[in-house]
C-alpha cells in the first residue's frame, strides 16, 4: 500500500469497552486493498473486541472508515452489503443445516437485492474447498474442525467480501489443517480479497501477512512489515517461542 493510497480499512483512535472496563485503548490500524494484515497478541489483548467493533457488533469511540466511508452510522447488514465480512472464532454455523444451506445463507443479503450470480459464487466456493462439495448434503454439526472452518470461510465468501476478517482461524486445528487453511487465505489475496487476520499463532500469521500489529492489553505496542516483526527480538521472545532456545544456545548459557 503506497503512502498516498486510501486504505480499504482505516481505524483511528479506536476505543472499545465493556461497561466501565475499556478493553481497547485508542488504537489505529490500516488494511490496504488486496493486503493481508495480521493482529497478534496474547489472550485478552483486545483482538476479538477490535474486530467486533469494526463489524458494528460492539459500540466504540474513534473512527472506523471502510473504502473511505465513515461506518459510524452503518448497521451490520449494511457493512456486509458493502463487502465487509467477519468469520468469528466460534464459527457460528447452523449445526442442524447441511453444508449447502449454510453456504446459501452467506448470500442472504445478495439474494435480497436480486443478485443473480449467487450460483456462480457457490461454484467458486466449491472449487476453493472441494471437501465442502463432497459434503454438501452433510449436516454442519457433523463436520470435523477443519471442515467447519472451511465452511465458515466459504459462507463469508458467499457475501463477496472485499475485506474478510478472520478471528483465530487456526484455533483447535491440527498443524496440517492449519497449513491448508492458511494456503487458502493466501489464495484469497491473489483473488483480490483483503484479509484482516487475528491470530495467536504468530509464527504462521507473520509468515503469511504483509503487515502486522502486536496488541497487548488493548494497546498497539509494535507494528510494521510482517517480515520485520518476525525478526524483532521482542516478538521472537514473546510470541514465536524461540526465546528459550536462543538462551540455551548462547555462549556460556547454563
Amino acid at each position: 500500500m503506497s503512502g498516498t493510497a486510501i486504505p480499504l480499512l482505516q481505524i483511528d483512535d479506536l476505543s472499545v469497552g465493556y461497561g466501565k472496563v475499556e478493553a481497547v485503548h485508542r488504537i489505529s490500524l490500516r488494511v490496504g486493498a488486496g493486503q493481508i494484515v495480521t493482529v497478534v497478541g496474547p489472550n485478552g489483548a483486545g483482538k476479538t473486541t477490535t474486530m467486533a467493533a469494526v463489524m458494528g457488533l460492539l459500540p466504540s469511540r474513534g473512527s472506523v472508515r471502510y473504502d473511505g466511508a465513515d461506518l459510524a452510522l452503518s448497521s451490520v447488514e449494511e457493512r456486509v452489503a458493502a463487502g465487509l465480512c467477519l468469520v468469528p472464532e466460534r464459527r457460528e454455523l447452523f449445526a442442524e443445516m447441511n453444508v449447502a444451506d449454510n453456504l446459501e445463507l452467506g448470500a442472504f443479503v445478495r439474494r435480497r437485492r436480486g443478485d443473480r450470480q449467487v450460483r456462480r459464487s457457490l461454484d467458486d466456493v466449491y472449487a476453493l474447498f472441494p471437501r465442502l462439495h463432497e459434503r454438501r448434503r452433510q449436516l454442519a454439526g457433523t463436520l470435523s474442525g477443519g471442515e467447519r472452518q472451511m465452511l465458515a470461510i466459504g459462507r463469508a465468501l458467499m457475501a463477496q467480501p472485499r475485506l474478510l476478517m478472520l478471528d483465530e482461524p487456526s484455533l483447535g486445528l491440527a498443524p496440517l489443517i492449519v497449513r491448508e487453511i492458511f494456503n487458502i487465505v493466501a489464495d484469497l489475496r491473489q483473488r483480490g480479497v483483503a484479509v484482516l487476520l487475528v491470530e495467536q499463532n504468530a509464527h504462521a500469521a507473520l509468515q503469511l501477512a504483509d503487515y502486522g500489529y502486536v496488541l497487548e492489553s488493548g494497546d498497539v505496542v509494535l507494528h510494521g512489515p510482517a517480515d520485520e516483526l518476525a525478526g524483532n527480538e521482542r516478538v521472537i521472545a514473546s510470541y514465536l517461542g524461540l526465546g528459550a532456545a536462543r538462551v540455551e544456545a548462547a555462549p556460556g548459557a547454563a
